[in-house]
């Protein structure tokens, strides 16, 4: 990522305090909003509980089914730390209702959700992420009448309103894992002073609260640009976000898969999740493309209109998965194990210790390379491989019936956390020694210079992947699945991430750590490791060491 000139930084504060005289000048008055505690009787009628296992159709009417006064109970689809899908989930006021007459059949509401807050591994950090009955309410059939029904004499409407489809809660905050915030030093303390979300009071206000808000729309800018957030980056966004929200919902919905309708950021500007690249808006775009996408202004507005003072309604979510980072890791899979949030929702559909069949992931991966252009054929490569493999064994020791091997590796030599300059040479000369002597295709790619087309050309015929621990190794979610495919990672001395070693194997293909002229894979296991030099430009690698494992896979001598 470039440094910020001076000039970046002027125009970033010049463009922000537009919006802030702007939104001065031009906002309405504001309006303070007061939460009415008192609850009315009213007559009670329940509904009972639906089949867990149908989703609920949509219906062509906004308000649910008012003139039988019904409330349907809400139902637990599937469940997993940090992954759960409701049916028939209410909204009111920021909290999430459950209505339910048995709460305790119903996980403890630690793994379901958080307060979203930004997380850091300290004692208070973690004390104020637990959440509590403003997250998530457990309420009787009873009291969701009282709270939200119409008066039946007097021919009044339930007040609960339906969100259409299926509704994916993305409950990540905007919060930086690593920042170039220093270059601007004299925002520090303001930006410092702004919550991670602006409350809905402080929204309302004029003088310190269109204050904050100047500050945390510039905060926003400069964090999509400067900061390194979970939510603006490839891997984490992609490649463990929605892989993990696929594998769920899918494996959840085994027939009749309901397409997603929405996805809201309860805690993110719609800045916040885009990434410098463009990579995830192209991902996002391309997988899901009739998804519309909520942050948190929009979210702040369904808040704002169940908070009425007297006039007390609800949001229904037919079907809502609710996706919590802080959950995930209270899990034992995440939190223990691999550090994957998607570790977790594999695990609560498979099982301890296995993966999806191959495959799952196809439909996704392949409605992006569509979207990029590429063809059904280059598409269909592992299936192909797959097949002669399937017809001749002995195929495992000429490619694993692969066409056209291809190996692709990534260089970082223009970018920081890269190898010794002579040791990427070496590297070079090794693969390119390997691939003239076996007729393979060779590609060393810097993929900050290619398109995200030409990136996704490449990455789509490519057999082993090479590079560097970082954000490029991504692209192996879009690679094709064969008996011989292989992720090489290459670490400092010492140093270690889970991140490119689970993702690799859960779609089927191996995956080596590499330390110079050594080399570990599963199932040996490694502690996260980021020792001083790990993010460097010194990481040293033998060059003949990676060609070696990659001979040796493609002859069936590294199964």
């Amino acid at each position: 990522m470039r440094a910020v000139s001076p000039r970046d930084a002027i125009l970033i504060l010049l463009g922000a305090a537009s919006m802030h005289v702007f939104s001065f000048l031009f906002s309405p008055a504001p309006s303070s909003i007061v939460v009415n505690t008192h609850l009315s009787s009213h007559d009670i009628l329940d509904e009972p509980s639906p089949d867990p296992t149908r989703p609920r159709q949509p219906s062509s009417q906004t308000a649910l089914d008012t003139s039988k006064h019904r409330i349907p109970h809400t139902a637990l689809l599937k469940h997993a730390p940090g992954w759960t899908i409701f049916q028939d989930i209410y909204m009111a006021n920021g909290t999430f209702f459950v209505v339910t007459t048995e709460p305790e059949t119903f996980p403890n509401i630690a793994l379901i959700t958080s307060t979203g807050l930004p997380a850091f591994n300290t004692p208070e950090s973690i004390a104020e992420r637990m959440p509590t009955a403003n997250e998530i309410a457990f309420i009787s059939p009873d009291e969701a009448r009282r709270m939200w029904g119409g008066d039946v004499a007097r021919g009044e409407n339930d007040r609960i309103y339906t969100v259409e489809g299926s509704t994916l809660i993305l409950n990540d905050p905007d919060q930086c894992t690593s920042n170039n915030l220093s270059l601007i030093p004299f925002l520090a303390p303001q930006m410092a002073a702004v919550p991670p979300v602006v409350p809905l009071g402080n929204a309302n206000t004029i003088g310190t609260g269109a204050s904050i808000l100047f500050i945390y729309c510039l905060r926003s800018i400069i964090q999509s640009h400067l900061c390194a957030t979970v939510l603006n980056h490839y891997y984490h966004f992609c490649a463990e976000l929605f892989y993990g929200v696929w594998a769920f919902w899918t494996g959840t919905f085994s027939t009749g898969l309901p397409p997603f309708t929405r996805a809201i950021f309860p805690h993110a500007t719609a800045l916040s999740w885009r990434d410098s690249p463009g990579m995830n808006t192209y991902f996002l775009r391309a997988a899901f493309p009739s998804m519309a996408t909520e942050s948190q202004p929009e979210w702040a507005d369904r808040v704002a209109a169940t908070a009425a003072t007297r006039r007390r309604r609800a949001w229904h979510f037919p079907t809502l998965l609710l996706v919590d980072r802080s959950a995930s890791f209270r899990g034992q899979e995440c939190g223990e194990r691999t550090q994957r949030t998607a570790a977790e929702a594999i695990k609560g559909i498979v099982g301890d210790g296995n993966f999806l069949p191959r495959g799952w992931w196809e439909p996704v991966r392949r409605s992006v390379l569509d979207f990029a252009g590429i063809s059904d054929r280059v598409m269909e490569i592992g299936d192909r491989a797959f097949s002669r493999y399937g017809r001749d064994p002995d195929a495992f020791g000429e490619a694993g019936g692969v066409e056209e091997v291809v190996v692709t590796y990534i260089t970082r030599q223009g970018v920081r956390r890269h190898l010794v300059d002579e040791d990427h040479e070496r590297l070079v000369s090794s693969l390119e020694e390997l691939c003239v002597r076996r007729g393979w295709e060779l590609n060393v790619v810097p993929m900050e210079k290619l398109s995200k087309e030409e990136q996704l050309s490449v990455i789509a015929r490519t057999t082993f992947l090479v590079g560097v621990h970082g954000n490029g190794l991504t692209h192996l979610i879009m690679m094709p699945v064969t008996p011989i495919s292989m992720v090489v990672e290459l670490f400092y001395p010492g140093g270690y991430a889970h991140d490119y070693e689970w993702t690799a194997r859960s779609l089927g293909m191996k995956h080596f750590a590499v330390w110079n002229d050594t080399s570990s894979t599963f199932p040996d296991f490694h502690y996260p490791a980021y020792p001083e030099g790990f993010q460097g430009t010194q990481i040293p690698v033998y060059g003949p060491h990676v060609a070696k494992l990659i001979e040796d896979r493609a002859d069936g001598l590294l199964p």
